[in-house]
């Protein structure tokens, strides 16, 4: 019985592991359900090629960072380090990783982008707000929620400074302009701090085939993901709750990452 125990607390490991990625690869739908219904409103007239990565950057950015999740995955505990240093498997993983940050790296253009569009508003005025109603005009909730302007709102509005969307029928209160603006800087430093830390995370996995360790890291990567956890904190508070979802399942998977890695570490050190 003894020695099935410890087989037993591996299987859940891993299931749990895999409930995971699994979990992460059904938030790339629901992004792009979200994004679909708020490019509807911020680009009302049609959305092109081009466009794609400012009204689709977080659907973009969780399918490329899966892919990157899953080779961690492969080198730090399915592979071992033979079939690991063979030329093809080198090759294809080399592909899929220059693939992976090429979406990465395109979706924090695009998450900046979408910070500048929250800042090309103008003053709106309307002598009566409510009789917008039913024109098709929308509001602010959050940076990917726009609900059509209906009496309910109005009434919030009524009397407050108002910012339009330029070229946009999307209106706000200047303080939900704010908001928007904030939660999409969060975007972007969350972005920008996601590729510090994978970063750190390729030159530990090129060091560790090599027989040698970074210890930099284990200071460096702390400050980092606790930039990452207050970033989640935030779109709780702030933002809707796929946000804070979304960024706290993927904490929770590069610590599976982490993990493997201290254990492939562990099993490779001179005893």
């Amino acid at each position: 019985m003894t020695a099935r125990k410890p087989l037993q607390l591996d299987l859940i490991f891993r299931a749990f592991k895999y409930t995971i990625y699994a979990v992460l690869a059904l938030n790339i739908l629901l992004f792009f359900q979200e994004e679909s219904l708020a490019t509807a409103k911020t680009f009302s007239q049609g959305i092109n090629l081009e466009q794609i990565i400012h009204g689709f950057a977080a659907t973009i950015d969780t399918a490329a960072w899966l892919v990157l999740l899953l080779i961690f995955e492969l080198e730090t505990s399915i592979l071992d380090d033979g079939t690991l240093r063979k030329p093809k498997v080198q090759f294809s993983l080399m592909s899929l990783r220059v693939f992976s940050y090429g979406l990465i790296i395109y979706a924090l253009y695009g998450y900046f982008n979408k910070m500048l569009m929250t800042y090309n508003v103008l003053p709106f005025a309307a002598g009566d707000l409510c009789g917008l109603v039913g024109q098709g005009y929308s509001t602010i909730l959050t940076l990917d929620e726009y609900p059509l302007l209906d009496i309910q709102n109005c009434n919030v509005l009524t009397d407050q400074a108002l910012l339009k969307l330029n070229g946009q029928q999307v209106i706000g209160a200047t303080s939900d302009w704010n908001d928007i603006q904030w939660l999409a800087w969060v975007d972007v430093i969350n972005s920008v701090t996601w590729l510090a830390v994978v970063a750190i995370l390729e030159v530990d996995v090129w060091l560790q085939l090599r027989g040698r360790t970074l210890y930099l890291s284990k200071i460096i990567k702390p400050g980092l993901y606790s930039i990452l956890f207050l970033a989640a904190v935030y779109w709780g508070l702030r933002g809707d709750f796929l946000d804070f979802w979304d960024a706290f399942v993927w904490l929770v998977a590069f610590i599976f990452i982490e993990m493997n890695l201290f254990q492939w570490q562990a099993e490779t050190s001179p005893s």
